[in-house]
C-alpha cells in the first residue's frame, strides 16, 4: 500500500511581507513520519511553518497539506484545514480560568462537536493518550511546565488530526521533562501514524531522538532525506 502523503510542496517560494525568505521548496511529507525542522532565527522556519497552517499565502508554486490547496485557501475555508491539523506551540496558550477539560471542551465546542457525551469520551481518550487522565480537574496553574505541555499536545489531538505541527514544544522545559515530551510526540507520531515536524534549536533532543531533519539556510530548505550533491 502506497504511502498517505499530508504534505507537498512543488517549487514554492514563500515571503514574509514582501520578502522572499524560502526560494524553490519542494518538500513531501508522508504519513507517521516525524520530521525535525531547524534553522537559524530568521532563515525562515517560521515562516514554512505558518505557510503549512495557513497564516502566510502561498503565492508562488503549488502546495497541497492534508487534501488542502494552499494556493486556494480563503479566510472561510482556512478553519477547515486547522481543523485537520493540531498545532503546538512552545507557550502552551491554555485559557488559565478554566480546569484541563473545560479548556479542551472550549476548542472541541468551536469546531463543531455538540453532543455531550462524545464531547467527554473524545476528552477522556486524548488526556489518556497523553499521560494525564486523572488530571482532568486540575487549573493550569496548578500544573508543572510538562503537564501544561501535554495539555496543549492533547488539544491538538481533538480533531484526530493526520499533522502535529510543533513550534520549540520543549523550549521551555528541563531536559527530563524535554525527553519525557519527546517521547510522547515520538509514539503519537508512530502508533497514531500521524505525521509530526517539529521545529527545534535543540540539537541535543535531535541527537538523542533522531529523525529526519529539514534545514532552513541560505533561502534553501535542505532535507536530510534527499542527497546533498543534488
Amino acid at each position: 500500500m502506497a504511502a498517505e502523503n499530508v504534505i507537498q510542496l512543488n517549487n514554492v517560494n514563500i515571503y514574509q511581507g514582501g520578502a522572499l525568505v524560502l526560494k524553490d521548496v519542494n518538500l513531501s511529507v508522508n504519513r507517521g513520519e516525524f520530521v525535525y525542522l531547524v534553522g537559524k532565527t530568521g532563515t525562515g522556519k517560521s515562516s514554512l511553518l505558518k505557510t503549512l497552517y495557513g497564516e502566510l499565502p502561498l503565492k508562488e508554486g503549488t502546495g497541497t497539506v492534508v487534501g488542502h490547496q494552499l494556493a486556494d485557501l480563503t479566510w472561510k475555508t482556512i478553519p477547515f484545514l486547522r481543523r485537520d491539523l493540531g498545532v503546538v506551540f512552545q507557550d502552551f496558550q491554555l485559557l488559565t480560568d478554566r480546569n484541563v477539560k473545560e479548556n479542551l471542551k472550549f476548542v472541541l465546542k468551536a469546531t463543531g462537536w455538540k453532543d455531550e457525551n462524545m464531547i467527554q469520551a473524545k476528552i477522556d481518550d486524548v488526556l489518556e493518550k497523553v499521560g494525564l487522565k486523572s488530571k482532568g480537574f486540575k487549573m493550569p496553574f496548578e500544573m508543572s511546565g510538562g503537564e501544561q505541555q501535554r495539555v496543549d499536545i492533547a488539544r491538538a489531538l481533538l480533531n484526530s488530526p493526520r499533522l502535529l505541527l510543533a513550534d520549540e514544544p520543549t523550549g521551555n522545559l528541563d531536559p527530563e521533562t524535554s525527553d519525557e515530551i519527546m517521547g510522547l510526540l515520538m509514539n503519537i507520531s508512530k502508533d497514531y501514524g500521524m505525521a509530526v515536524i517539529m521545529a527545534t534549536h535543540d540539537y541535543m533532543v535531535i541527537n538523542k531522538f533522531p529523525a529526519r531533519i529539514l534545514r532552513t539556510e541560505g533561502g534553501k530548505v535542505y532535507d536530510s532525506a534527499k542527497s546533498y550533491a543534488e
